[in-house]
Formats: C-alpha cells, structure tokens, sequence
C-alpha cells in the first residue's frame, strides 16, 4: 500500500532509533504484548486484538497500556471458546492498518517483550507487509526462552507454556486469553526472571538480548 511513498507514521516510528536504549534495565522502557488471532497459520490468519503494558525501572505501568481490537476480514468460529472475540460484538474495532499505526505509536523504541514472541512479531510484520512498510524494528525477548537462563529452569528442552510459568511463580491467572491480560501476566512473569537473573549478578540489556538473538528468530 506504501511501497513508493513512506508514510508519516513509519518516519516518526522510525526516529525514535536514533536513541538506542539504555544497558541498564532499570533505565529501559519494556512494552509487554500480546496479540489474540484467528489462529495459528501466519500465512492465513488475522490479529483480532493487540494488548500491551509497559514495563519502567523495573515496574508495571498499569496507566501506560494499550488495548486494540481489529476488525475481522477473517472469522473463525472455533476460536471465539479461547479468546471470546466475536465477529460483531460493541467494542469499538479499528483497521487492520489503524491498529498497527496505534501500536507503533504506542511502542516506539521499547524494547518488545513476548511470551513465545516469535509467533507475535510474525503476525505484526505480516501485517507490516501488507501496508508495503519493513518489519518491526524494536530489540525483542522471549520469556519463555529467558526462563530457560535461569536457575529456575530444570529442563531447558521443554516449551514452557505461558500457563505453566504462572503456575510456576504463583501468579493468578486472571483475564487469561485476553491480549491485555496476557500481556499483563507475561510482564510480571517477565519481573519474576529478572529478579531470579539478578540474584547472582546485575544483568544488563545485552545479557538479556543475546540467548534471544542467538536462536536465530529475529
């Protein structure tokens, strides 16, 4: 859609790179997100709603959220049990493409964080591509592979499940399968590995970032 044309949207995006984020955690901004989809197949399934929290010097900022439900070119009936989104409904729905700007206001140079995020940032890119615009260009992490750098973690091949990390810290699991509330859970599952990583040493934002990028998913 924007191939030959940057829109003002991307370039303001875009600038916030020129400051690269702070080595110290508690100097970072973290936005924890998650999408909710009609689906599992990125190549045919759609974001019906995008949550996010931000996380600052190390603390939840439950007044910088953000909550975006899409409008459904796509329906999948068998979905609706988990998420309960439905096709019509009254919550107020934006466009694809509105949705995406929103969050992209919303993130700036935060750096992104997701349980299982590879799955989140595909589906936010995909969508980027349809708008003729690059990937995402945020630092991303993945709590379920920073679990696996902790002492906490006996079995460092299982796929640990966002349900199970909870069960693990005792976190109630309230608005579960919520984009919103997922993202809450996830940036307190977050808060509970960096506090069990800072126990033995000060980590910084490159400790965190290397075992992601070393998989090989950005």
């Amino acid at each position: 859609m924007f191939r030959n044309n940057t829109p003002e949207f991307w370039k303001d995006y875009t600038r916030h790179f020129k400051n690269k984020p702070s080595r110290h955690l508690n100097e970072v901004r973290f936005v924890v997100f998650d999408t909710e989809t009609t689906g599992l197949d990125i190549g045919r399934d759609r974001i019906l709603s995008i949550g996010a929290v931000s996380v600052f010097d190390l603390m939840i900022d439950v007044g910088d959220s953000l909550e975006l439900y899409v409008k459904q070119e796509f329906f999948n009936a068998d979905t609706v049990r988990i998420h309960g989104i439905l096709k019509e409904g009254k919550v107020h729905k934006l466009s694809e493409e509105e949705a995406i700007k929103a969050f992209l206001a919303y993130i700036g140079n935060a750096v992104l964080v997701a349980h299982h995020a590879a799955f989140d940032i595909t589906m936010i890119n995909i969508g980027l591509d349809r708008m003729g615009l690059p990937k995402l260009k945020n630092k991303v992490l993945d709590t379920g592979i920073l679990f696996k750098k902790t002492t906490l973690c006996k079995d460092r091949e299982e796929l640990y499940s966002l349900d199970r990390l909870c069960s693990f810290f005792n976190l109630k699991k309230h608005d579960r399968h919520t984009a919103v509330g997922d993202a809450f859970l996830t940036a307190m599952v977050f808060l509970k590995i960096v506090s069990n990583l800072s126990k033995t040493r000060t980590p910084m934002l490159n400790d965190l970032l290397f075992h992601w990028n070393r998989k090989g998913l950005l």
